[in-house]
Parts: structure tokens; C-alpha cells; sequence
């Protein structure tokens, strides 16, 4: 079996690990990762740093998260055990899926209020802040603040999401357009992009905490204008505005003032696997995090070569049958069976179904016994060649499209899938060893309006639910849809090394899959992991299940590589009968990593090269 030099010599990766002892950040912005250390620089923690990068996350990729988003956390506290704190919020009371079939709807719109479940990154980082920060909530905030008032330089991507909803921010979403389209521009490099009205939100925030008391004191009144003041005020009114979405329909959202007042972010255990002398940690399964999990469950003790046809193939199968589980099992409204889904016995019969040959079958298995169920939809596959299918896959989320779409809920997908809703990532360790994972995601500029007072819209995270009752991820009020938002953290005999994650819709746990074998696998680095030679590494995924998001489709048998991929492994997957699409040499994975060795107390990071604007940092 060839390799190329890429995976197996350690020294050419496109930038070094980098190593240090003070404190490290990765994120998927250059910005967000300075700001972040910033903090660690002045005295904060990694909470601080982390709570500081997020909010300069909405700023600086507002095509990619916001403010009403969600955040799934994991934090692994130095001595402590690792947490997962939960920004996922749930459906509002009134989102039921008789009112939606009762509005001629077999989906949930996949942009616009009805799409909106209950904010929830914003009580999540305002509890990780208050828990296990030290910091004052304007020490954190002042990034944000800064490059929303005073402008930040905006990456390609934002215009070029903003150019393909420009008609529609014209005609219809008028309050996205004032913050958008300038002078009736989208943004561009080289010039700045303000967001007047969210400085000015966050400036009021801070003044109408002010006088509340200590420093948790200020924290806990955040979050009270949060969910019943002045935020809360603007954000319910936005969802009640008819508001046009994928549907071509304009609808009301069901948020009502009485949903923010009575949701919290919380804690909860995380999912947890051992694996060759790691435990991996993952949110529930009202995330995907335990596909991560069973992925390596479905692994043989003995691992063929990396990057050989019989490696790739093995790890496709088994993410199809994980994804399969999926599909059937995952989901806020129904018991998960995930001790059986992770099981030794369970595992070892499902591989016995990973034959020579590409399976083209959504093949869900039976845990204790009980027969699977998969909606109605999930039955569907789309013609390969539709709209939203391209090298980058089914699995990012619909966003809205200008209305002279030809069809309803099929953005016009550039070339690079510019106009898809994506997400961010995040990751610090500090000289403590407090480490923390989070993928921010939702509430972006293609969701829904800007609310006009706020700067930031609502989010559209319901659309992963199904209007089917009986489903583990049917809509319900009151529970977290299933999402796709899946930060990990690894431990090492009980002790955090590592912490990781990326953006990428359903695409997020084959690409970390990939990269934490790809990391125990190589050779150590200057005596630690080869972090950015894991990410560096030649990446894939398939589409061979039920995307997550409008209009759920799927491509049987599929798989996208990378060009740098060995041709010969790709020519061996297709006699296999893979559909093998070759993407770009650097398509694959917007991965984030941090890690510390507990022996030496040394911390190192890394982070994606590909799309040019992931950056590490730390010293």
C-alpha cells in the first residue's frame, strides 16, 4: 500500500503544532482565537477565554452562529470531572406538530420563525462565565463589543453568503439589509463591516447589570434581561412577524415570552466510551456525539493500514451503521437505549454486517430487542444532481435563498457551497488544565431576520425535527431537537489531554472520527501528538443516510474524498462500489484541536488550514 508524505512524515504539515505551557486556543477564526487568548493574557482562565472567543464568534462569522444559536459545551475542569453544559434549546410550547401539518407543512421550514427553537447560547456561556469563570461579563464581552462598533475586516464567506440572499434581504428581511448590505452592499475584505445595533445591545446589557451586585451577581442579571427584559422583549416580537421562509409561505413563530422565561442551560454527565486506553466524551444522544462513540465501538481490535482502501472502507460501512442507529434511535423525545447502542454484544453482531462491498441500505439495528423506527421521509433519495448537492455534501444546513429561487428550499449553492448555514468551533486549555470544547452554531445571518433592536436573529434549529409523532426526534414541545453540534473532549487514564471539534453538519463525526485515529496512530511530534499533521491528513465523508437539515436528503453509497487522496485507494473503493466524488486537495474537515500532556504539564494546538481562516494560538 502506498502512502503519500502528507500522512506519514510528520514534518510536512502546512503549519507546526504549536507548544507552549501557558495557555492555547484554536478556533475557526483568527480573531476569536487572539481575542480568546487575550483573556488568558490578562489573568482569565480558559472559561473566560472561551465566553470571549464565542461572542467574538458572532461578529466576526455571522454567516456561521449568533447570539440566539445554540452551544454545546464540554468542560473538562483541571482535577474535576468533564461536564457537558448544554446550550441546546428546546421547542416552544406551542411548537407542536399539529400546529405545523395543521399550516399544510410536512417539514419544518428550514429558515424563518417557525424553524426557531428557544435561544440557547447565550444563558450557556452566561452560566459557564458565572460557574467556572473569574472574569466580569464587560472584561469578556469588550472584543465583541469592539469589532461590532468599531468594525472588523470581514472574510470572503460573509459577502459571498450575504450576495446570495441579497434579493430576499431587500424585498422582504429589510432589517437584515441595514446591517448586511451597508449602502446597499454586501460586506467585502478590505473594508469594515460594523454591527452598530449589537454593540449597542451589548453596551445596554451591561449598563442595566451594572448595579446589580458582585461579579455572579451582574452575571445572573444578564441572564434575567435574557429571558424577560429588554432582549427578551425584541427577540418574541421578531417571532411574531409574518415572516417569508423556504416554504414561500410567510409565517409566525410560536416563541412566546413565557419559553424564555422558563428555559436554563444545564448540566449534564457526558456520553462516555473507552477505547485502546482513551474515554472519549460527547454530549447525549440529543446531539450525534454518541456516533462518534459507536463509530469506534464498531471498530476490529486489529486496524488495516491508514489511508489504505481496506482503512477507508471499513470506516465508511461502520459510519453508515452507526448513522443508521441514528436515524432510528437519537432524538429528546423518546428514551435513548445508548448503553445498548455502545455495547460489546451489540457492536460485534452490527460489524458482522460490514461486507466487501458498499452497502446502498439504511440498515438501523435492533438494541434489546426493539424494532427501529424511521419516518416516513427518511424512505425518499434525491436525485443525486438536485441543487443542494455538491462536493461538499447533503449535510449543512438550509438557509434562506433569494425568492426568485427556482425551487423552494434549494439554495443556490455556489461552487464552493458558499451560501450553506454552517457552524464554528472552539477549543482552549490554560496553564491550570482547564480545557473546554464548544460548537457554536445557529441563529446566523441566513436564518431569519435581524431582530432591528438586537443586531443578531433568531435561530432555525428546528428544522432537524421531523412533523411525524412517535419518532425519537419528532417535534416536541418542551424538548431539544436532535442537533448535529458535537465538540469532544479525550481522556487519558482519567486524565483531559485533549480537546476537539469542527463545523460541518453531519459531516462533524466522520471528520473527528478520522482525525483522533489519525492522531493515535501517527508518531509523536517533538515528544507530544502531531496535532496539525491529524488535521493536515488527507480527510472523507459519505452522505449514505438521512441528512439533518431541509430537505433531508441523502446519497446511497456515496463518499467524497480528497484530491490528495492515494488514487489508487480511491480506484480500489470504486471497485468496492463506493460512488466515489474527488473533491478539493483541502475540502474535508475544518477541524480545531487542543491538547495537554498531564507528565510535563506541556500544551500544544492546532488548526484547520482549509478555507484559510481556522487559526491556533498560545505560548
Amino acid at each position: 500500500m502506498h502512502h503519500s508524505s502528507e500522512v506519514r512524515d510528520p514534518v510536512f504539515t502546512t503549519r507546526p503544532t504549536l507548544q507552549g505551557t501557558f495557555g492555547m486556543v484554536s478556533s475557526t477564526h483568527w480573531l476569536a482565537s487572539q481575542s480568546a487568548m487575550a483573556v488568558l493574557e490578562d489573568g482569565g482562565n480558559a472559561y473566560d477565554a472561551a465566553v470571549a472567543g464565542a461572542f467574538v464568534l458572532h461578529v466576526v462569522e455571522p454567516h456561521l452562529n449568533g447570539p440566539a444559536g445554540e452551544a454545546p459545551i464540554l468542560l473538562a475542569p483541571a482535577g474535576d470531572e468533564v461536564r457537558v453544559l448544554c446550550g441546546q434549546g428546546v421547542a416552544p410550547a406551542g411548537a407542536s406538530v399539529a400546529h405545523y401539518t395543521g399550516l399544510g407543512l410536512d417539514m419544518v421550514p428550514g429558515t424563518g420563525p417557525l424553524a426557531a427553537a428557544v435561544p440557547g447560547a447565550f444563558d450557556a456561556w452566561m452560566l459557564l462565565l458565572r460557574d467556572h469563570g473569574t472574569l466580569g461579563l464587560a472584561d469578556v464581552l469588550k472584543y465583541a463589543i469592539g469589532y461590532a462598533e468599531h468594525g472588523h475586516p470581514p472574510v470572503e464567506a460573509v459577502g459571498a453568503t450575504v450576495e446570495t440572499v441579497r434579493r430576499l434581504f431587500e424585498t422582504e428581511w429589510t432589517s437584515s439589509a441595514e446591517v448586511y448590505l451597508p449602502g446597499g452592499r454586501p460586506p467585502r475584505p478590505g473594508r469594515l463591516l460594523r454591527n452598530p445595533a449589537l454593540a449597542a445591545a451589548w453596551k445596554r446589557l451591561l449598563a442595566e447589570t451594572a448595579g446589580a451586585g458582585d461579579r455572579e451577581a451582574r452575571i445572573e442579571a444578564a441572564r434575567r434581561v435574557w429571558r424577560s427584559g429588554f432582549i427578551a422583549e425584541a427577540l418574541v416580537r421578531q417571532a411574531d412577524q409574518p415572516t417569508l421562509d423556504v416554504s414561500g409561505e410567510r409565517h409566525r413563530g410560536t416563541l412566546t415570552a413565557d419559553d424564555l422565561a422558563a428555559w436554563s442551560a444545564t448540566y449534564e454527565s457526558p456520553a462516555t466510551y473507552d477505547w485502546n486506553g482513551w474515554t472519549l466524551c460527547k454530549a447525549g444522544p440529543w446531539s450525534q456525539g454518541p456516533v462518534l462513540l459507536q463509530q469506534l465501538a464498531l471498530l476490529p481490535t486489529q486496524l488495516p493500514t491508514p489511508g489504505s482502501a481496506d482503512y477507508l472502507h471499513l470506516l465508511i460501512e461502520g459510519c453508515k451503521l452507526a448513522m443508521a442507529d441514528r436515524e432510528a434511535w437519537y432524538g429528546d423525545a423518546a428514551d435513548v437505549p445508548l448503553a445498548e447502542l455502545l455495547s460489546d454484544q451489540y457492536n460485534a453482531e452490527r460489524r458482522q454486517l460490514i461486507g466487501p462491498t458498499a452497502s446502498y441500505d439504511l440498515r438501523p439495528g435492533s438494541p434489546g430487542g426493539r424494532a427501529p423506527r424511521l419516518s416516513a421521509l427518511n424512505h425518499q433519495t434525491a436525485a443525486p444532481d438536485a441543487g443542494v448537492f455538491d462536493a461538499l455534501g447533503v449535510g449543512e444546513p438550509t438557509v434562506a435563498t433569494s425568492p426568485a429561487s427556482p425551487v423552494p428550499g434549494e439554495p443556490e449553492v455556489a461552487a464552493d457551497g458558499g451560501v450553506r448555514g454552517d457552524t464554528c468551533h472552539l477549543d482552549v486549555v490554560d496553564r491550570w488544565g482547564n480545557m473546554v470544547a464548544a460548537t457554536p452554531s445557529g441563529g446566523w445571518l441566513q436564518s431569519n431576520p435581524v431582530v432591528p433592536e438586537l443586531g443578531f436573529p433568531l435561530g432555525t434549529r428546528l428544522q432537524m425535527t421531523w412533523l411525524e409523532e412517535g419518532l425519537p426526534n419528532s417535534l416536541t414541545p418542551g424538548r431539544r431537537p436532535r442537533t448535529t453540534l458535537t465538540p469532544s473532549i479525550a481522556l487519558r487514564d482519567g486524565e483531559a489531554v485533549l480537546a476537539f471539534g469542527t463545523p460541518g453538519g453531519d459531516q462533524q463525526d466522520q471528520w473527528q472520527l478520522h482525525f483522533f485515529l489519525a492522531l493515535v496512530l501517527r508518531p509523536a511530534v517533538r515528544g507530544g501528538l502531531d496535532l496539525q499533521g491529524a488535521i493536515d491528513a488527507p480527510n472523507w465523508h459519505n452522505d449514505s443516510f438521512p441528512g439533518s437539515f431541509y430537505p433531508r436528503g441523502t446519497r446511497p453509497g456515496s463518499v467524497t474524498v480528497e484530491a490528495r487522496t492515494d488514487p489508487e485507494t480511491v480506484a480500489e473503493l470504486r471497485r468496492r462500489g463506493h460512488d466515489v466524488t474527488v473533491g478539493g486537495p483541502w475540502s474535508e474537515g475544518r477541524m480545531c484541536a487542543v491538547a495537554r500532556d498531564p507528565r510535563t504539564g506541556i500544551l500544544s494546538a492546532g488548526a484547520n488550514p482549509r478555507g484559510m481562516q481556522g487559526y491556533a494560538v498560545g505560548r
